[in-house]
């Protein structure tokens, strides 16, 4: 979802220093807007994850046994938490993120939506199914699937935003009945442990734990939990997926994106303009869904272009306090700010132009708001994930060679199509290579949970989401059979092996799954007999 890769070793040496000469590594967390530090917190050796997880495991099975009604008290409790604490939630992400107060607001307000709505939900999303058997033969049995929890779910998150990002798995992976150890990104780890703070003082059973630290911290919660849940980079989304099936434990990746918009003739070009530069600007183009690319159909190009550029020109952007006077604050780190640069001077270097922004905004990681014309898929700009505020926009002269432009990534999590005709609209949508398509918006997938949210290619492995599946990834299925009719002491293929009664249970099977004459075909069944009397 965003770019995890670890920063140059100067940076992270300087983040990180040792409290006593005895006692353990602290990392120091900064206002990336003013430089400012925040906070501290322990860089937690492997041996203490593996302690916290052993410790989850303790009281696993009784949160799985309390079912999800009992559950469904906690987490609408935290819930309550949540709202009766956003303020300061907002302040302590801000801290962390330098985003505008708006933008800190967004997360605490997500994370109550989305536990109300898995709390209410999970008992009938993880009810017991009883499938129709295949054939007449198979209903003397009644069939079963129940969904267990894994016993520990490990939740690695990014710093794009530190309180939404956790929510999003932690929960519904505590709603299926699992124990959650969660390790945050070490660039903003104050908001993960606020809400392990509140689940502790709403006084929740100890099924959720939160570890700090940079990748070695990562790569023990790969190694000690039963389920891996990873966002982050496609580099190190490779390595969690080598080293989860080597422990062959299962996992799910939402990995980087090139999110292509895709603006045909025919659209409301106000509302485009208006929503693309919010889709590609909104968190400081921080999102893993922002819109990272954009083409426009020939007949509209100068009109759109005149409106998005005066748009995202528009944008308010500085260091809010607990007041909301600006859209756009600072990017994570100096490390995300050298890639947006890199991709901008790239592109002028070959001969693109930019209509606004273009440079850093003169206060602390910030990076004006920035739109790119003259572009092509030779760029960096175009071709790889910028993460930060750049909108690059291509003339295309048919809905056939944006298509065809949109889908030539390697990323594929989501795109957007703009035009008036719906209809037209769907028909695009399904020929692009993304797992998620929002026709006239952005991020509307983002808010709907009854809806999958999950990468193709190099997107990712696996989806959040999308209604009882959100919770049952987090399960694991066991089918269980029983008698429906009186049982016999033996049935017709066990010990001894008798001729004529597979001969019956065959002509029972091919009646009841072939097709046509083979269903009745008695001579062949007799062929099978060979010279057996």
């Amino acid at each position: 979802m965003t770019n995890t890769e670890p920063a140059p070793a100067t940076e992270a040496q300087a983040r990180e220093t040792t409290a006593k000469k005895d006692g353990p590594a602290v990392i120091e967390v900064r206002n990336p807007g003013t430089g400012e530090v925040v906070g501290t917190v322990p860089d937690e050796t492997a041996d203490a994850v593996a302690a916290k997880v052993r410790e989850l495991r303790l009281y696993q099975p009784e949160w799985e046994a309390i079912g999800p009604e009992g559950r469904k008290v906690w987490l609408l409790k935290f819930q309550d938490w949540l709202i009766d604490n956003t303020d300061r939630l907002a302040t302590v992400l801000q801290s962390e993120t330098a985003k505008p107060r708006v933008d800190a607001l967004i997360d605490p307000g997500f994370a109550t939506d989305l536990i109300g709505y898995y709390a209410r939900r999970a008992a009938k999303f993880l009810a017991d199914d009883h499938p129709s058997p295949h054939s007449p033969l198979a209903r003397v049995k009644r069939l079963t699937t129940v969904y267990r929890p894994y016993p520990v779910v490990g939740v690695i998150t990014p710093w794009n935003f530190p309180l939404a990002m956790p929510v999003m798995d932690v929960f519904p992976a505590l709603s299926a009945g699992a124990a959650v150890i969660l390790k945050p990104s070490e660039v903003t780890p104050l908001s993960a442990l606020e809400l392990a703070k509140g689940w502790a003082e709403i006084g929740a059973p100890p099924v959720f734990a939160v570890v700090t630290g940079a990748g070695a911290t990562g790569a023990a919660v790969v190694g000690n939990a039963d389920y891996i849940q990873f966002t982050g980079s496609t580099a190190t989304g490779r390595k969690i997926a080598a080293a989860c099936v080597e422990r062959m434990v299962p996992y799910s990746l939402e990995l980087g994106g090139k999110d292509p918009a895709i603006v045909l003739a025919d659209a409301d070009l106000e509302r485009a303009a208006h929503g693309i530069a919010f889709g590609g600007m909104f968190n400081s183009g921080q999102v893993c869904i922002s819109v990272e690319r954009v083409y426009v159909e020939a007949p509209v190009y100068d009109e759109f272009v005149a409106k998005l550029t005066a748009n995202v020109k528009a944008l308010r952007q500085g260091l809010d306090g607990r007041d909301s006077k600006y859209d756009v604050g600072a990017l994570a780190n100096e490390n995300q700010v050298a890639i947006v640069q890199r991709h901008v001077e790239e592109a002028v270097a070959a001969g693109a132009k930019v209509l606004t922004g273009g440079k850093r905004a003169g206060f602390g990681t910030a990076f004006e708001p920035t739109v790119l014309v003259d572009v092509d898929h030779s760029m960096s700009c175009v071709t790889e994930e910028t993460f930060g505020p750049t909108l690059p926009v291509m003339k295309v002269a048919d809905e056939s060679e944006a298509v065809r432009l949109a889908n030539d990534s390697v990323y594929g999590l989501s795109a957007s199509v703009w035009t008036g005709d719906k209809e037209r609209g769907e028909r695009i949508a399904r020929q692009l290579n993304a797992g998620a398509v929002n026709i006239n918006d952005v991020f509307a997938n983002l808010f709907s949970y009854a809806l999958p949210m999950g990468g193709w290619g190099l997107s990712g492995v696996g989806a959040r989401w999308g209604g009882a599946n959100g919770v049952r990834k987090y399960c694991r299925q066991q089918a269980i059979t029983t008698p429906i009719l009186p049982t016999q002491q033996k049935e017709l293929f066990w010990y001894p092996y008798s001729m004529p009664k597979l001969l019956f249970a065959l002509g029972a099977m091919r009646a009841a799954g072939a097709r046509g004459l083979r269903r009745l075909d008695l001579p062949a069944l007799l062929k099978l007999k060979g010279d057996d009397k």
